[in-house]
C-alpha cells in the first residue's frame, strides 16, 4: 500500500483543491493589500478610512465563490479562538436574512441570487440598510476584517471602473477632479482573481451570493 495512504494524509481531491485556492486567494490578498497601502499612501490627508468608519458596513452586495469561501475560513479561524465571537456573527447573519426574507432575489435554499435584469434591478434595492453581518454593532469594526471580501478591500480610495472613478463620499472632500485622479493607483491582481473564481465555479457550480449566506454555510 501507498505509505501516503496508509498514513491518511492524502486530501480527498476536493480538499486539495480548495487548499490550492486558499493558498492562491492569500497570495491575492498579499498583491491588494500592497495595492490597498500605494493607494492610501497617495491618498494622503484626503482618505479618512479607519477603524469606527462603518458607514460602507451598511448595505448588502453581491459577492462572489472566493469571497464566500474566505470568509467561511475567516469564521472557522475565529471560532477557533472566540467561539462566543463566532457565535455572534452567525446569529447576526441569521437575524439579517430573517430581517429581509420576503424581499431577497434570489433561491433562498442555495442563497444564490437570479441573474435576470428583474432579479438584477430588486437587488439594487435590498436591504440598503441592513449592517453587514461581519460588523460589530459595539465596536463598529470587522470580526473577520483578515477574511473581508474583495469589495470591501479595494472600496475607499479611488477606484478606476467603467462609470469613471470613484471613491468614497467621506473622502476627498473638496477635492477638485483632477486631485482624485492624481491620486489614483491602478488595481492590481483581476487577473488571478478571475482565474480562482472560475476554477471554483467549475467545482461548484456559478453564481453570486451575500455575506449572510456565506456565513451560514448556502
Amino acid at each position: 500500500m501507498n505509505p501516503r495512504l496508509q498514513s491518511g494524509t492524502v486530501l480527498p481531491r476536493r480538499a486539495q483543491s480548495e487548499s490550492e485556492i486558499a493558498r492562491r486567494d492569500g497570495e491575492l490578498l498579499q498583491i491588494v493589500d500592497q495595492w490597498a497601502n500605494e493607494a492610501y499612501q497617495r491618498g494622503g490627508a484626503n482618505i479618512h478610512c479607519g477603524k469606527g468608519c462603518a458607514q460602507c458596513c451598511v448595505g448588502v452586495f453581491a459577492i462572489h465563490r472566493l469571497d464566500a469561501l474566505r470568509l467561511q475560513r475567516g469564521l472557522n479561524a475565529l471560532a477557533d479562538i472566540d467561539p462566543e465571537r463566532a457565535q455572534r456573527v452567525l446569529q447576526r447573519a441569521a437575524a439579517s436574512l430573517e430581517h429581509n426574507v420576503g424581499d431577497f432575489p434570489g433561491d433562498m435554499d442555495t442563497g444564490l441570487l437570479y441573474e435576470t435584469p428583474e432579479a438584477q434591478a430588486l437587488f439594487e434595492e435590498y436591504a440598503n440598510d441592513e449592517p453587514c453581518p461581519a460588523l460589530d454593532p459595539e465596536t463598529q469594526s470587522c470580526d473577520l476584517y483578515a477574511y473581508r471580501p474583495m469589495t470591501c478591500r479595494v472600496y475607499g480610495p479611488p477606484l478606476d471602473s467603467a462609470d469613471g472613478i470613484g471613491v468614497c463620499e467621506l473622502n476627498f472632500a473638496g477635492a477638485s477632479p483632477e486631485e482624485v485622479s492624481a491620486a489614483l493607483v491602478p488595481l492590481r491582481g483581476q487577473e488571478l482573481e478571475e482565474e480562482l473564481v472560475a476554477r471554483l465555479e467549475r467545482n461548484s457550480g456559478c453564481g453570486k451570493t451575500i455575506v449572510a449566506f456565506a456565513l451560514l454555510g448556502a
